[in-house]
């Protein structure tokens, strides 16, 4: 995360007690720059998928920009067992199950300059079968 976001995260708990703030791509003042077409579709139907399916109170479920109260992490993590992209998915939407207060912050997602996407088939296959998971353990 770009550290430019951490007094907006910070501000953001402060002044809602909120238990976790979680940076979003998919509201007004947040986006992404640097991914081709492709790459934005997959992300955004993604998360489409997943709100529809999940409900879990967030617009940006696939994304790792969050501020967690210390308690909230440990028990919150003490109950996930995904790993890779649906790792991210199921904390917010178990979060969500518990009643934790989660709010949005607005970021800006500036793509990598060096390396390359981790995104690919078995990524998404993946992706899918976590999603069916939480579907039937939450």
């Amino acid at each position: 995360m770009q550290p430019k976001y951490l007094p907006s995260f910070i501000k953001k708990q402060l002044e809602t007690g909120a238990s976790i703030v979680t940076g979003t791509r998919y509201v007004r003042g947040g986006g992404v720059h640097g991914w081709n077409l492709m790459r934005k579709l997959t992300s955004r139907g993604a998360n489409v998928l997943a709100q529809t399916l999940l409900w879990p109170g967030v617009s940006d479920l696939t994304g790792s920009f969050r501020l967690y109260r210390k308690t909230v992490l440990e028990d919150i993590i003490s109950s996930c067992v995904s790993k890779g992209y649906v790792f991210q998915m199921e904390m917010i939407v178990r979060a969500s199950r518990k009643g934790y207060h989660i709010e949005e912050v607005p970021i800006s997602f500036v793509d990598r300059v060096y390396g390359i996407s981790k995104l690919g088939g078995s990524e998404i296959v993946e992706y899918l079968k976590g999603l069916a998971y939480l579907l039937v353990t939450t």
